[in-house]
């Protein structure tokens, strides 16, 4: 770690006029490290040299849906790197790994962006809203892991009132200085503060932020949690299999890690899109040795922002995942997180639903599951059709089921939609 962060705060004190050039000599070497080291990525790019980086074949998941031994390169074993497995929310869940050094720039990374908040990772205590193995070995595994992170992490499969109040009792009868976890979670524990009409820092007052990942934050969102904690709630945007993407600095831009990462917004023809325009994101991790992430297409969509620059790179928007669409009866294709803001800005307006998740189950249907104190009302189902008619399209078929939770992935994190069509 000492290496790593020396190393970290080398990179930092780059200027932004070398910025470039430390992009461009991090790309080339390695490219070159893995043509030369690695016979899977040599085999996928098809040629043992590449003079325009814009050649470079696009990675995506697919490409890693193979052991892992086989994609390792020269002198790298299972026995002496880092390894991990994605959760799959793409579709593909694939075993990856980093080598040793890689890994520790990760956690050099993470330090010095939590520090922007005044997070110490050696003795800040953490709220952790998380998922947890289930089985016997796994979860003592994590548990541990808290343990020693200095965290307690609240069961996330269960929030119910009444789980939320030990939740609440926890905060009261411990120091914490950071909440941290998925998004759609601890929004529901920020609705349930709401609906008591208490301030978390009234009864935790030793409580720094709050930092939601691995789900989408919406504004309304962003502000009950910051009206109900009394802290300040920061967007982070990460992929185990990479690192920290982009983390929301003091100033409130989500600030891309130029450090360790050098991402790219591109077209459906691979085009690299100038800031300001949307499309795919697509990554190279400048440091892994032990397995090359190349022009990895992630399977999100974003937009940097005009104002980005080598050194700072500014994500203005993530708008959701590629496999997120909506297919229409008249061929339109819309992002369906549209179909959840719509229905967002008006399904909550009376604090009645805690969430909701939408499914296509055919082209022309949707199902919309919620929980909720009472049932919607059919007023509020018609406008709800209405609204999504003038912003898409008319002759579309809904249904309403209101449930006593929604179903979340093994990890514990919800999709706000899911497309059923294949």
């Amino acid at each position: 770690m000492k290496k790593a962060t020396a190393e970290f705060e080398k990179i930092q004190a780059i200027s932004d006029a070398e910025y470039e050039n430390y992009i461009n000599l991090k790309r080339k070497e390695i490219v070159e490290y893995h043509l030369k080291n690695n016979k899977s990525y040599k085999e996928f790019v098809g040629k043992p040299e590449i003079k325009n980086w814009h050649e470079l074949p696009i990675m995506t998941k697919k490409e890693f849906q193979k052991p892992l031994s086989e994609r390792l390169s020269n002198g790298f074993t299972l026995k002496n790197v880092y390894v991990n497995k994605t959760s799959g929310s793409s579709g593909d869940p694939f075993i990856f790994a980093k080598d040793k050094f890689c890994h520790a720039l990760t956690w050099a990374n993470i330090i010095n962006r939590f520090g922007w908040f005044g997070i110490d990772f050696n003795s800040s205590k953490q709220a952790r809203f998380y998922g947890i193995p289930l089985d016997f070995i796994g979860n003592k595994k994590e548990r541990l892991k808290d343990v020693l992170k200095n965290s307690y992490r609240f069961t996330i499969f269960d929030l119910s009132d009444e789980i939320l109040e030990k939740v609440l009792l926890k905060f009261q009868n411990k120091k914490f200085d950071y909440i941290n976890g998925y998004t759609s979670s601890i929004v529901l524990f920020a609705k349930f503060l709401q609906k008591k009409n208490i301030v978390l820092t009234s009864i935790c007052p030793s409580l720094k932020c709050c930092v939601v990942t691995s789900e989408m934050l919406f504004a309304e969102d962003k502000v009950l949690m910051e009206k109900q904690f009394g802290v300040p709630v920061i967007n982070e945007y990460g992929a185990s299999e990479l690192d920290l993407i982009a983390f929301q600095n003091p100033q409130d831009e989500w600030q891309v890690n130029s450090e360790t990462l050098f991402v790219e917004i591109l077209d459906d023809n691979d085009n690299v899109l100038p800031n300001g325009k949307e499309g795919r994101i697509v990554i190279t991790s400048l440091y892994n040795k032990a397995h090359p992430f190349i022009r990895y297409d992630i399977g999100d969509v974003g937009i940097l922002d005009e104002k980005s620059t080598f050194k700072k790179p500014i994500l203005k928007k993530l708008i959701g995942r590629t496999n997120d669409i909506a297919i229409l009866p008249s061929g339109k294709k819309s992002p369906g997180l549209t179909f959840y803001y719509v229905t967002k800005s008006i399904i909550e307006d009376d604090g009645n639903v805690k969430e909701f998740v939408i499914k296509q189950t055919k082209i022309d249907t949707f199902e919309v599951e919620y929980v909720s104190e009472n049932a919607l009302t059919e007023s509020q189902i018609l406008t709800i059709e209405k609204a999504i008619t003038t912003y898409l399209e008319s002759g579309l078929n809904f249904t309403f089921t209101r449930k006593d939770k929604l179903q979340r992935s093994k990890s514990g994190k919800l999709k706000q939609f899911v497309s059923m069509m294949k």
